[in-house]
């Protein structure tokens, strides 16, 4: 078995190699720790483009194929990598797992078909298109053939990395890199010199039809000859049965006794700590379009809630892009868990400049949502808690929903993996229910966005959103010792409210910083702010309503820590109203004061830097 630093350090080393490599910069990410995921690691990579209104005078994302259209192939050579890749990442690691499962990936050969494509699809040559993901040619020939009624074939066409292929593994091969085109046959030829000219090996395996069935042959022998009503709709659904109670919190009991120390501590520790170490194997720089990188600051240390880019050299629009995850409350609620992760990725956009779609209008905003989650199928010896780790799933999927339609972001794309368990020597480890959604917003000018790190002395500091007793699954929690607790919750009328509120106060010009308040609470949102900007900080905290510990580190969703110019802040109270709380003020030494009568903590900039780029990796 690899030890997990090892598998680390090759997935890092492989989204540098691959990525950038083929023109796609790396602005926004998270690396996320627990003990129980090194039995099976979980890898999210996910890549956006924009895509025009229309080609060659039709709709971009219009379908349509004819009967008669033929099926090319385009792009890298099929091998045995990748041979059963898509059913490898829902079963549980083992010994026997072949190491064909791994697709042996080319970025320049990705260029290469990448700026093919673009150009083919201007010309008009392409009807239609969709990638050789899992399943290979049996998946992207066949879900085609269902647009035009049938499809045909041979796999002795279709170019090999080397011999020997069996005629099934070159159908279900998984290999990079390849696009599947229906092209109507005048077109053929120019799409062929086309190929030519850009470098990219194209290959005519078939026909589409209306026959009703997926044929595949190879020479003179029939390989498959499938109905395509039973191939897209035979597959019986399948029955499971899913359980879930409410566990009622129990009271938190635990208190830090030490505030200088337990910053530190939360500081250094794996979910907190600073991942430059990471980030810095990354070029942000790919096209030279990145505006907001994963660090900003004078000295390129102040993390930031997400990235931002223009989408073009004639136009300050822009994109920006987020991620939300938080698998630590899912053991505790996975419903708040996965409503927590759509809000801490909905923030960190508003956060930088995006601004919520409007009720009742085409959203411009997309999501993504990533499903990792151990085998939910019951069973009495191997798996007798199924009931229970399914019904954790139908609870995150509810969260989604309910946030999808609260905030009117549409969920267009998205993945599941759902068997990420590892058995050896009678110990079987299951992985936490995780959900990862990553989401893209329209930014209208580049130049105007918000950046975390504090800007100049004398701003005054202002926390936006409620903090509750919500200590549950917290770092601090964990640190502390400290298993039970309500967990983080998301209100999200209140959280909708606070976002249009803050939208409408940074397009006034009155937000000179802007940092979400998420893992750690309010005392980590401070101590990153100063770390990134050099400056110090004079926090003052409230223990009115709620324990210290809450106040200062409680993870309640939908908040934001602020710094707003002196001359701006009488303008900036009365829009915000009760959901701005003044907490303190810039200072010019690098020193970050805490205070609540009568006790005073301080720490030098330089002791937060130390424990945030020092902390141990597991």
């Amino acid at each position: 078995q690899m030890h997990p630093s090892r598998i680390g350090a090759g997935v890092i080393d492989g989204v540098a190699q691959a990525g950038n490599k083929m023109g796609v910069p790396t602005i926004n990410g998270a690396v996320i720790y627990d003990e129980r995921y090194a039995g099976k690691p979980l890898v999210y990579c996910g890549t956006g483009a924009l895509l025009p209104q229309s080609y060659a005078g039709r709709n971009s994302w219009d379908k349509t194929i004819t009967p008669g259209d033929r099926i090319v192939v385009v792009g890298g050579r099929v091998g045995r990598d990748g041979i059963h890749g898509a059913t490898f990442s829902s079963v549980e690691l083992g010994a026997g797992i072949s190491r064909s499962v791994v697709q042996m990936g080319s970025p320049i050969t990705q260029k290469l078909v990448a700026d093919f494509m673009e150009e083919a699809c201007k010309l008009g040559l392409v009807a239609c298109s969709t990638d050789n993901g899992a399943g290979g040619l049996s998946s992207s020939v066949g879900e085609l053939a269902g647009l035009a009624g049938g499809a045909r074939i041979d796999v002795a066409k279709v170019p090999l990395k080397y011999a020997g292929l069996e005629p099934w593994e070159i159908l279900l091969s998984e290999s990079q890199e390849r696009m599947t085109l229906a092209v109507h046959p005048d077109k053929l030829a120019e799409l062929a010199a086309l190929a030519v000219r850009r470098e990219v090996e194209l290959t005519d395996i078939g026909v589409f039809e209306a026959s009703g069935a997926f044929r595949v042959d190879c020479n003179e022998l029939q390989i498959a000859n499938l109905d395509l009503h039973f191939l897209h709709e035979g597959v019986p659904q399948k029955q499971m049965v899913a359980e879930w109670t409410d566990i009622a919190p129990t009271p938190l009991t635990a208190r830090t006794t030490d505030h200088h120390a337990m910053l530190l501590k939360l500081l250094a520790s794996p979910n907190i700590r600073s991942r430059e170490r990471v980030s810095r194997r990354y070029d942000h720089e790919v096209k030279g379009k990145t505006v907001v990188k994963p660090y900003m600051g004078a000295g390129g240390k102040a993390p930031q809630d997400a990235g931002v880019m223009r989408l073009g050299f004639d136009t300050w629009e822009g994109i920006a892009v987020a991620s939300g995850i938080c698998p630590k409350y899912g053991d505790l609620e996975p419903y708040h868990m996965a409503a927590g992760a759509f809000d801490e990725a909905v923030r960190s956009l508003v956060s930088v400049g995006a601004v919520l779609p409007e009720p009742g209008a085409p959203s411009p905003w997309s999501a993504c949502d990533n499903f990792c989650v151990p085998d939910s199928e019951y069973h009495p010896e191997k798996n007798p808690d199924g009931k229970q780790k399914l019904g954790k799933l139908v609870r995150m999927c509810e969260a989604l929903y309910d946030m999808s339609v609260a905030f009117d972001v549409p969920m267009t794309s998205g993945k599941d993996s759902m068997k990420n368990d590892f058995r050896a020597g009678g110990v079987k480890i299951s992985v936490p229910p995780t959900v990862l959604f990553t989401i893209c917003a329209p930014i209208k000018d580049v130049r105007k966005v918000v950046t975390s790190e504090f800007k100049a002395a004398g701003d005054g500091i202002y926390a936006l959103g409620a903090t509750y007793n919500e200590l549950g699954g917290t770092e601090w929690a964990q640190l502390a010792g400290a298993c039970c607790g309500d967990v983080p919750r998301v209100r999200h009328d209140r959280a909708k409210e606070l976002y249009g509120l803050y939208a409408a106060a940074r397009m006034h010009g009155w937000i000179q910083s802007s940092h979400d308040m998420s893992d750690g609470g309010l005392a980590v949102a401070s101590a990153e702010c100063v770390i990134g900007s050099g400056l110090g900080a004079s926090i003052e905290i409230e223990a009115s309503s709620l324990v210290l510990d809450a106040d200062l580190y409680a993870e309640s969703h939908s908040r934001l820590l602020v710094s707003v110019k002196p001359e701006h802040q009488v303008g900036f109270e009365g829009l915000m109203g009760g959901l701005a709380q003044r907490r303190g003020v810039v200072r010019s030494d690098a020193r970050l004061v805490l205070s609540s009568e009568p006790e005073t903590v301080e720490w030098s900039v330089a002791e937060l830097r130390a424990a945030y780029e020092g902390g141990t990796w597991p």
